[in-house]
This record gives structure tokens, sequence and C-alpha cells, in this order.
């Protein structure tokens, strides 16, 4: 038996190099030279986050909004017109975000949030829908009901990771990104994990990934406490604006409800005053009021 394997593995050799339709060489390209990837250390990169997000009190932006709906679960995606909106936010928690219909300029929607409560007017459907940011109630027939304002602050304002609360682990992992001639690549970048803990509990809260080729965040996966990914948000284009780097492209994918909506921003402007009343949204005479949190409906501000 040995015998005979040792006289196949001499035939083996001896065929081997002269049988070179048995494979092919190709050379592997990378869109940037691995000499001009920058490291960090965990620690700097977490003093960024925090950094950055201590210098961002307030915002308010002129966007463009692209919307599309649908995926796997539909069988098919939908891409709405692109709109002109408004986009105003105060720390701690505090968002308004408006879009307006296309050429007529009227309102598509206006919404605003505490990081509470969140009230909806939707002008075309004369609709003012009212709910508690912890609660969800997914429409899948209608899946930009389910946006929230807080799920556009989150994404926006990152939040810097506390470490009273939160642990940081570093990883090394890769990305994909599209070279020359539409090419794909697995571009190398740090991940930092961040885990949150609450008594004897811990869950994977975000995962923020950092390009290695400028250090910038270019992604954000924020997890609930089951482990599912709930946003997606992607960064780039970073521009100074009054000495702060930030995104002028952001595109914060909801997978669970299949939608994406995509932020150009057209003018940003940092740390301004925003007053209390630029986050107030009253109910308009008429509109049928929709109460998510009780899933009620009612007209003229009457419960039923």
């Amino acid at each position: 038996m040995l015998l005979n394997f040792r006289k196949l593995a001499l035939v083996f050799l001896a065929v081997f190099p002269l049988g070179g339709c048995l494979f092919r060489t190709h050379k592997v390209e990378q869109p940037f030279p691995i000499s001009v990837l920058k490291s960090a250390t965990k620690q700097q990169l977490i003093d960024y986050v925090n950094s950055q997000a201590a210098k961002i009190q307030s915002m308010q932006a002129t966007v463009d909004i692209a919307t599309s709906v649908g995926g796997a679960k539909k069988g098919k995606v939908t891409e709405y017109e692109e709109i002109r909106g408004y986009v105003l936010a105060r720390k701690p928690a505090m968002l308004r975000m408006i879009g307006l219909l296309p050429i007529v300029r009227n309102r598509a929607f206006d919404m605003v949030s505490d990081g509470q409560e969140f009230k909806v007017w939707i002008p075309p459907k004369n609709r003012f829908v009212v709910g508690r940011n912890d609660f969800m109630t997914p429409n899948p027939q209608q899946p930009l009901e389910n946006l929230r304002p807080q799920i556009i602050y989150d994404a926006l304002l990152m939040r810097e990771i506390d470490p009273q609360n939160e642990t940081a682990v570093l990883e090394n992992g890769t990305e994909p990104v599209a070279g020359p001639k539409g090419r794909k690549y697995e571009q190398a970048d740090y991940v930092i994990d961040v885990v949150r803990g609450h008594g004897s509990d811990s869950w994977l809260s975000r995962k923020i990934v950092f390009n290695r080729v400028d250090l910038l965040p270019e992604r954000q996966l924020i997890y609930d406490e089951k482990g599912n990914v709930v946003t997606d948000a992607r960064y780039s284009n970073y521009k100074d604006y009054n000495e702060v780097l930030f995104p002028s492209r952001i595109e914060i994918k909801r997978p669970e409800e299949e939608y994406d909506i995509t932020l150009g921003i057209v003018k940003l402007e940092m740390n301004q005053p925003l007053g209390n009343d630029k986050f107030v949204l009253e109910q308009p005479p008429g509109a049928e009021v929709i109460h998510l949190d009780h899933r009620q409906a009612s007209t003229n501000g009457g419960i039923q």
C-alpha cells in the first residue's frame, strides 16, 4: 500500500510541472497601495469619535433626499424622485426634518422628535402621526411610515462611546470598495465594536467602521438587543464645515423595514443657536390623528 502511494506521488510530481492547463495565475490589484494605509490604536479611534461628537452641538442643513423602498422581502425595489428638504438637530436629542414636494415645493412631510416622543405631519394625506420613539408597530405595506426622526438623528450625529456603560473592542477587518473600471476590492479597515451593558446583561450595540486611507468613519451599524441590524449608515465625501469634518453624503438603510434614505448635503451650518420654537410641530385642525403607541386613530383631535 505504501509503495503504491509513493508511485502515485512520483507520477503526480512528474506530470504536474507539465500540466500548465491545470492552474492559472492572476495579479491581485489594490485600489490603494498598502503603503498608503494609515494605522491607529483603539484609543485613538475612540478619541476621534468622542472628540467629533463633542464638537457638534447643533446643525441645520439643506439636503437632497433620495428614497427607495423594497428588497428581498417585497421582491422589488421602488425608487422615488429626489426631493429637497431641511434638517435641524440639537443635542441632546432634538431633531426636525422637512421634505418638500417636487416643483411646487409644498411640504411632503414635517417631522420632529424630542428623543422621547415624535410627531409627523403628512399634508398630502392630511395625517398627523404621534408616537414614542421606543414603540414600533411596523407597517410592511407602507415602509416609509415606519420612519422615525430618532433614526435620522442617530445616523447623523454619531454618539460618543461611553466608557461608563460601554466597552469598545478593536477589530481588523475588510470592507468591499469599488476601484477603477467598477471592480470590487476588499480594503483593509478598522472596526470598533461597541458593547453595551445593563446589569449582568450585555449586547453588541454598534459597529463603527473606519477607512484606513483617511481614518474617517465610513459606516455605522446599529443593533437591537436581539442582535439584529436595525440601521446601516454609510458616510462619504467628508468636507470641512466650520472646522468640523462631516460627511456630505449619508445613506441610511433600514434592513428590517426595507427602506433606504440618502441625504446629500447642499448647505450645512454647525453650532448655530436653535431655539425650542424650531422643534415645535402643532396638530393642524381637521387632520386625521394617529396615535401609534395606542394603535388608535381619530379625527379632529378626538381619540376613538
